[in-house]
């Protein structure tokens, strides 16, 4: 009988990237998916170390598949427990040692060694740690095929980070940068284009420092990446993220510019408006360098949408400082925002700075930075009723009837249309904005499903 896999994701989108490539690693093995994890006989949960309170919430989601074990063993079965990603590389030995229930802790540079992990788990009885930094690139030892992906796909070009912001954890968990090589990614989206995917989100925790080699043995770079991959038919839509504002050169400007396929939305993450929270952040950049760096994107691509990372109550963050944030909240005009509390993560600089800000402080900051990204982003919305945009149908919406998709802009839109739509991109009318979606009408349903 096919045995069952269950992977639970969280996270960014190279944790969803990653979980995809693991259940195409495992499938050679007869892994078919499972909805739920008491269908399954493997559960392995892809973890994230960036949110607030990551470790927590994995082991109390292991104590809950601690008792379906127990349950299947009681049954004459068995369910094999596995903790992947980023959580798993940081806090591996501490997880085997709370959690001696888990039989696979791996890392994300590990995990396309899961088959072999699974046989060693099986004849030591559990118990196997893999969080090391192999030499070899994983991506060399993947499958070339894998599950196909849908109208989206995620494609990842580039790992690890070298900027060694103070207050991440990336480049302990993930390792230095490596981009893979182009003719790699070009035949990865070759056969995600094949497969039916219309849009391809190119992935890396600083994308566009991505430097691979290209076919005539010189390092390309994001934009010229870029450029290639939408030269492939099929593929109708381009995104990348996350990108660092110090790696925001000409050429992928020139990108936004010229290639039609390339989506004009980009989230370059700030953090802070103040330059001296940019320096104890170890950011690169100063706030006059990000507004260049969007003034020359306004410039190239005049209606690209604008998405951004914000941390509130860095250690030492003064009113002044944090005033200087919101007003390049302000300056910008976001269409789309992040903003956290700062909350230290083991291991980095930023976790043994003095001078906190205390827990209250740090929350009404925090509420008063989403005032303004709400009222920008409400207002980048409204902007858009009355225009007729495409839009990517993703799926149905909660009510019989409707479906739901996103514009250029990555705006989440609904509206009504029958389910075979999905995976087609239809030109909808905007009549209606929102805090966080638009409604609309599919002014060429009709042509569509001709």
């Amino acid at each position: 009988m096919a045995k069952k896999l269950f992977v639970r994701t969280y996270g960014c989108q190279m944790n969803v990237y990653d979980s995809a490539r693991m259940a195409d690693v495992l499938a050679p093995l007869g892994y078919a998916q499972a909805d739920a994890p008491d269908g399954a006989d493997m559960v392995i949960l892809n973890t994230c170390h960036i949110r607030e309170k990551a470790s927590e919430k994995t082991f109390s989601e292991l104590g809950r598949l601690n008792l379906l074990k127990q349950e299947r063993r009681a049954a004459g079965g068995d369910l094999t427990i596995a903790v992947a990603g980023c959580v798993a590389q940081a806090e591996g030995a501490e997880i085997l040692a709370r959690a001696p229930y888990v039989d696979i802790v791996v890392g994300p540079q590990s995990y396309h060694r899961l088959p072999e992990l699974i046989a060693r788990a099986a004849r030591a009885g559990g118990q196997v740690l893999a969080t090391d930094f192999p030499a070899e690139p994983k991506f060399d030892h993947l499958p070339e095929d894998g599950a196909a992906p849908g109208p989206q796909a995620f494609l990842s070009v580039q790992e690890g980070c070298d900027k060694f912001c103070t207050f991440c954890v990336v480049p302990y968990t993930r390792g230095a940068e490596y981009s893979r090589p182009v003719a790699a990614i070009v035949a990865e989206a070759d056969r995600l284009a094949r497969q039916g995917a219309l849009e391809i989100t190119l992935l890396g925790q600083n994308v566009n420092a991505f430097h691979g080699e290209g076919p005539d043995g010189r390092a390309w770079g994001l934009g010229r990446l870029i450029r290639r991959i939408a030269e492939i038919d099929g593929i109708e839509r381009l995104r990348y993220t996350t990108s660092h504002p110090a790696d925001l050169d000409e050429a992928l400007i020139e990108a936004h510019r010229d290639v039609a396929r390339l989506m004009p939305f980009l989230h370059l993450p700030v953090q802070s408006g103040s330059d001296r929270i940019l320096a104890a952040m170890n950011r690169r950049h100063t706030a006059a360098d990000y507004l260049r760096s969007i003034d020359r994107l306004r410039r190239a691509r005049p209606d690209i949408a604008l998405s951004s990372d914000f941390i509130v109550g860095f250690p030492g963050e003064t009113e002044a400082e944090f005033a200087a944030t919101l007003d390049l909240a302000e300056r910008v005009g976001f269409a789309q925002a992040y903003s956290f509390k700062y909350s230290p993560r083991p291991g980095t600089p930023a976790a043994s700075m003095e001078d906190r800000v205390s827990e209250e402080e740090k929350a009404e900051r925090l509420e008063r930075l989403r005032e303004v990204l709400e009222r920008h982003r409400l207002a980048f919305n409204r902007r858009s009723v009355g225009r007729t945009v495409d839009v990517l149908v993703e799926r149905s919406g909660r009510k019989p009837g409707q479906l739901i998709g996103r514009t250029p802009y990555l705006q989440a839109i609904h509206f009504d249309g029958p389910a075979r739509l999905i995976g087609r991109i239809l030109s909808v009318e905007v009549d209606s904005a929102h805090g966080i979606s638009l409604g609309g009408h599919a002014a060429l349903a009709a042509e569509a499903a001709a």
